[in-house]
């Protein structure tokens, strides 16, 4: 299977790199402190090998599979059992439980990716896919979808005031921690995000409306680019370089 085109100095993670990134680098008390906005427990979910095809011989059967890690006693053993699969991704549920795992809201998220971009390149998202290129990405489209999250997060501004930006290793994540943002209907959130995407912005409307309720772990390693996911400060949004900022490149690309 032909590998996804990406920007230089990005590639695909290896398990022996994974393996060394979760054990050496991957910080349990900054992804608590992340959690900090957040009532309840949390589940963690991990893909193991679905985009990169590699993969512990062992999983080959669950490689493409969500597996979800609801039940553990603290996050050391989720970061345990992240060194157990060495998933190509790792990520949270934004679901709030209660009681009898009653779901009682859910974080809004806004996520952005290169391949939604429409590069004078490489095309639309329709043709990358017709050449099997759904998730690659340039340079450019990185650029692009960088200029997208900071117009997305001021015209975001307007209707919200407790806000973090993600890079997720490919593209940005823009988190809303209001109080009321988590009590949105899925009819309020599903029209929100079809008002956003009529503003242009180039958003996957279903993450935004809370039909897919996963989200990338902050500080998690992203396989597929072998780059680290990195909560920012929107102030640095604007000169931040993701090809070489050194907080989001692992270390066994800089050794």
């Amino acid at each position: 299977m032909a590998r996804y085109y990406l920007p230089k100095e990005m590639r695909y993670s290896s398990l022996k790199e994974r393996r060394q990134f979760y054990r050496q680098e991957f910080r349990i008390s900054k992804v608590d402190d992340w959690f900090k906005w957040i009532i309840g427990k949390i589940a963690f979910a991990v893909i193991i090998g679905r985009h990169t095809h590699i993969y512990p011989a062992k999983y080959k059967e669950d490689a493409s599979t969500s597996i979800i890690i609801d039940e553990y006693a603290s996050l050391e053993e989720v970061k345990n059992l992240i060194i157990e699969f060495l998933p190509e991704s790792a990520y949270y549920d934004r679901n709030i439980y209660g009681s009898g795992n009653k779901i009682t809201g859910q974080e809004l998220a806004f996520d952005l990716d290169p391949e939604n971009i429409t590069c004078p390149i490489h095309g639309s998202l329709a043709e990358k896919m017709k050449m099997g290129q759904g998730l690659g990405f340039c340079e450019l489209e990185l650029q692009l979808v960088k200029e997208q999250a900071l117009s997305l997060y001021e015209y975001l501004e307007k209707n919200f005031s407790v806000m973090r930006v993600v890079y997720s290793g490919r593209g940005y994540h823009i988190h809303v921690f209001d109080d009321y943002a988590y009590r949105m209907t899925r009819k309020e959130r599903r029209q929100f995000a079809k008002r956003v995407k009529a503003k242009g912005f180039p958003i996957d409307e279903w993450v935004t409306a809370g039909d897919m309720r996963l989200i990338r772990l902050p500080y998690s390693l992203h396989g597929l680019v072998s780059r680290i996911a990195m909560p920012l400060d929107f102030g640095e949004l604007k000169s931040f370089d993701p090809i070489k900022d050194e907080r989001c490149v692992p270390k066994f690309l800089r050794a």
